[in-house]
């Protein structure tokens, strides 16, 4: 035989995309979101971002080379994590925090369990759990406040982000017999001015994490990555759809069906969580149904944690749990061979 063959495992259709070039994209999806974090919050959201991005590619590298394994920081994955976790900090947290997360993200959340393709979880999701429980006050007290706009997104609070206004409010309007009428009525303002702040969050001159802010531009580069396929509608509309029935149905101060959804799929990092994070290629699900409830699930959990949990945010916690929900939905959401019968 003139023509050699070479034998070896499957999978033997091959495409032209690979994990450096759909790292690629995300970066540049992920680009107007950073642009806009330096522009309301100043230059330190870009530091912040430096910061997480250098730490995760030394950690990546330093570990790798430790373990003697091939050293992958040139497929852009830790770049990508980098960004992510500096996505959920705000701009004014202390230096050493987006070195430490970023140690955090690739070492404990991704080299320890085999690297690219094995974590079970998020890393940057991961990482900014850690910092959460370990700096409370630092990862949650927002000092800096916006270019053209107040931490609260109206005029009358300028000390809050909108999310904890919200949720200061509703539990004082669901208590009120222990408060004082003056107070009530405050709280009775609030939400009514958080409706006209849309605009506000839309565009992203409100407090909060430094690339969660703006609807508009997560939108902008969510477009990007679903005009590549690099993310499909599932998850992200699951998700937000879950969000949006959940927080009209029980998010009220008049009881079920009066509470303010748009208010809760703009706010926050519901918008960053959909597309970015919970899209995350290796821990969610394969199966198309799946993704479904993938999504579901993290919705009905941010909702659980913003209403009735101690943090006003949950987005993070509930892509989190999710995710080690993974390999049960791809088990029992797998399609059925065609021509294959059920067992009875």
């Amino acid at each position: 035989m003139d023509k050699l063959f070479r034998v070896s495992s499957s999978p033997h259709v091959l495409d032209r995309d690979n994990v450096s070039k759909i790292m690629i994209y995300v970066i540049l999806a992920l680009l107007p979101s950073l642009i806009g974090g330096t522009y309301f919050f100043g230059w330190r959201a870009l530091w912040v971002t430096a910061l997480t991005v250098l730490s995760c590619v030394v950690t990546e590298a330093v570990v790798q080379k430790m373990m003697n394994r091939p050293v992958t920081i040139t497929d852009w994955s830790a770049v990508v994590t980098g960004i992510l976790l500096a996505f959920n900090m705000p701009s004014n947290v202390p230096f050493y925090l987006p070195i430490v997360g970023g140690v955090f993200a690739i070492a404990i959340a991704k080299q320890a369990f085999g690297g690219l393709g094995f974590n079970p979880v998020n890393p940057a999701l991961a990482a900014r759990a850690f910092l959460l429980a370990s700096w409370p006050i630092d990862m949650t007290v927002f000092k800096v406040a916006p270019r053209g706009g107040t931490l609260s997104g109206i005029d009358a609070i300028t000390t809050a982000t909108p999310l904890n206004v919200m949720k200061q409010s509703l539990d004082i309007l669901k208590h009120q017999s222990n408060y004082a009428v003056e107070k009530v009525s405050q709280a009775q303002s609030a939400i009514l001015q958080l409706k006209e702040a849309y605009g506000h969050l839309f565009w992203g001159n409100v407090g909060g994490c430094l690339g969660e802010t703006s609807a508009f531009l997560i939108l902008l580069g969510a477009a990007l990555l679903m005009y590549k396929r690099i993310i499909d509608w599932r998850i992200p509309f699951s998700y937000l759809f879950t969000v949006a029935v959940l927080a009209w149905m029980f998010g009220g101060p008049s009881g079920l069906f009066s509470g303010d959804w748009i208010f809760h799929l703009l706010a926050g990092g519901v918008m960053l969580g959909a597309f970015f994070m919970a899209t995350d290629m290796v821990t969610s699900p394969l199966t198309p149904s799946g993704r479904i409830y993938f999504g579901v699930g993290a919705g009905i959990l941010t909702v659980i944690i913003r209403l009735w949990g101690g943090y006003p945010e949950g987005t993070s916690y509930s892509i989190l749990l999710m995710n080690l929900t993974v390999p049960l939905l791809n088990r029992y959401t797998r399609p059925r061979i065609f021509g294959e019968r059920r067992r009875k």
